[in-house]
């Protein structure tokens, strides 16, 4: 069975000349290359934004760490305790000042 493309919206985009030149240059269908372009730049912005999420998360997620993973998942509700293993991970510390350590680390107290 063929998958089928979601549908297409018409968007009029305006530009300067000199970026329609250059997309012309390299590529023939304009509209596949600024859809590949923005999926490109909504890909890095996703990135960023889970990095700024990691140099600063939530406060709950820092409650969670200070609490700690095997503690958060022994108070899972039941059926949920094969969500995750405690040991598979490495054990980090959260520091607002260096973001997140790994336990054991000189400069790293639990």
């Amino acid at each position: 069975m063929a998958r089928s493309s979601p549908p297409a919206e018409r968007v009029t985009v305006t530009m300067s000349s000199e970026l329609v030149a250059g997309i012309d240059r390299i590529e023939g269908n304009r509209s596949r290359f600024v859809a590949e372009a923005v999926r490109h730049e909504l890909q890095r912005r996703q990135r960023l934004g889970l990095l700024r999420s990691l140099e600063a998360p939530h406060p709950d997620s820092v409650a969670t760490a200070a609490l700690g993973l095997a503690d958060w998942a022994e108070a899972l509700p039941e059926g949920d305790s094969d969500l995750l293993d405690p040991s598979a991970g490495v054990p980090l510390h959260w520091r607002p000042e260096s973001g997140w350590q790994v336990a054991g680390s000189p400069d790293v107290q639990p």
